[in-house]
């Protein structure tokens, strides 16, 4: 049994524990979504940590009575190998994360710096994300038996193409390509908008939102090159 933690800060945090649950019965594998509220719920038996999106300043307060995010920060400290997803706010809280702690990834990120709500957007993003090759991995754009419904993606989005991902971008922050010192997993033209750091993956968008389960899928193989073999 695999065991993801999964921060219940803010966000489409049930849309991620939704994508999980797809992409392991894609895989046959046997997961428990851990939801983290406070830091005591970060313990040692987590194998990873996905890091939803939301307005990562009243994230940061919303954690506070609690401790969440200086647990999160000390896990990830203490298990540097175990993989985590931070989408939109959860990217800003890899690269900036608090108490004077390094960041986690090395790249340096701007909040909300596409715009307001209201630029908020739609587009096609180029992403070369290192997956291993399965049988039982799909890529499903239909709503599944979890009863998750995808964003009504522009079609102009899914254009079809190998390494064509749909992009939903809102009040998305964004990196600082002279800053970025990580490997770019994610393009959307010029812009960075995913990078992976070792076992860190952020990205300025919202894979959680449609119904392409790559970056989900990513993070379950992840967790399975952690799994001692006999």
């Amino acid at each position: 049994m695999l065991r993801i933690g999964l921060a219940m800060l803010q966000g489409a945090r049930h849309e991620h524990e939704e994508a999980l649950l797809a992409s392991a019965m894609d895989l046959e594998l046997d997961v428990e979504i851990v939801y983290l509220r406070s830091a005591s719920d970060v313990d040692e038996t987590i194998d990873s940590l996905v890091l939803p999106g939301g307005e990562s300043t009243a994230m940061r307060k919303a954690s506070t009575s609690e401790g969440l995010l200086d647990g999160i920060y000390s896990w990830m400290e203490h298990h540097s190998n175990r993989p985590v997803l931070g989408t939109c706010a959860g990217a800003i809280l890899l690269a900036m994360p608090d108490g004077g702690r390094s960041p986690f990834i090395q790249a340096g990120i701007s909040r909300n710096a596409w715009g307001r709500q209201r630029q908020s957007f739609e587009a096609s993003v180029d992403v070369n994300l290192p997956l291993h090759e399965s049988s039982n991995v799909r890529v499903a754009r239909t709503a599944d038996e979890f009863g998750h419904t995808p964003l009504a993606v522009d079609p102009l989005v899914n254009d079809g193409g190998e390494t064509s991902f749909p992009g939903v971008f809102i009040r998305a922050p964004r990196f600082d390509t002279e800053s970025v010192n990580c490997d770019v997993i994610a393009r959307f033209g010029d812009e960075i908008v995913g990078v992976m750091d070792g076992s860190k993956c952020a990205v300025t968008f919202h894979p959680e939102l449609t119904g392409d389960r790559r970056f989900h899928t990513w993070l379950l193989q992840q967790m399975l090159n952690q799994v001692p073999t006999n």
